[in-house]
């Protein structure tokens, strides 16, 4: 695909011998965004951990603005462009919250400034140690010091688990505006499918390593028999 940003062919992964995914296929292409659907345990977190090249690649590629990274380390990933936010948010604890943001910042649109005006209230706790904010603020860091890498694309893993639903809203018009604004990629693990589908043009659903079902987002919202099937009612409470 000429556009691609992102793309997976025939990718089977896992740890050792055992195969987590098994003949992954998907594109994401450039400003486009994805949702990544599914139970627990199904693989979703393991097909971002493939992307960003912390598993172990069996068989197939993976390709970023079409060059083959399969053999890429992750740093390097990070390097050419992926911006990965963990589940786990992995701030440094012993640093202040303007430290996080410039110990891996790089040269472009994504500065102290552009993230501050996302999140205020980072520029209000730039002062304070990682581990003095809220679990809400440190999404919002994690999310910030991701962008001043100056990504491509972002690739989430369930970036509102544990949020106070106020947060939670905040938390969902910002990586909208991203998305709609600032035309960021978007790749977004979420259990809430109604969130991540309202977020994202394109989905797949994972069930049992493979995709059950692909789908434009607005279609799989509306298609409830098939949330129902692969997802469960996973949608935000109010």
């Amino acid at each position: 695909m000429a556009d691609a940003l992102l793309q997976l062919e025939n990718v089977r992964a896992g740890y050792g011998e055992a195969v987590v995914l098994d003949g992954v296929s998907l594109t994401v292409p450039q400003g486009g965004s994805l949702a990544v659907l599914g139970r627990n345990g199904v693989g979703k977190t393991t097909l971002l951990l493939t992307i960003m090249g912390f598993v172990d690649l069996m068989q197939g590629s993976v390709s970023f603005r079409g060059q083959d990274i399969s053999r890429l380390a992750p740093h390097r990933r990070a390097r050419a462009g992926l911006g990965w936010v963990p589940q786990e948010r992995d701030i440094f604890a012993s640093l202040t919250v303007e430290e996080n943001l410039t110990a891996t910042a790089r040269a472009g649109r994504w500065n102290l400034d552009g993230v501050y005006s996302l999140f205020p209230r980072l520029r209000e706790r730039r002062s304070n140690m990682g581990n003095q904010l809220s679990g809400g603020e440190q999404q919002m860091l994690a999310i910030a010091r991701t962008l001043m890498t100056n990504p491509s694309i972002l690739i989430l893993d369930e970036p509102l688990e544990g949020l106070a639903p106020i947060i939670v809203e905040e938390l969902i018009a910002k990586i909208g505006a991203m998305a709609s604004e600032e035309g960021m990629a978007l790749v977004l693990v979420e259990q809430h499918a109604e969130v991540a589908l309202g977020l994202t043009e394109q989905a797949i659903v994972i069930e049992r390593g493979v995709v059950a079902h692909a789908a434009r987002s607005a279609d799989l919202l509306n298609d409830q028999a098939t949330l129902d099937r692969y997802v469960g009612l996973n949608l935000v409470e109010n």
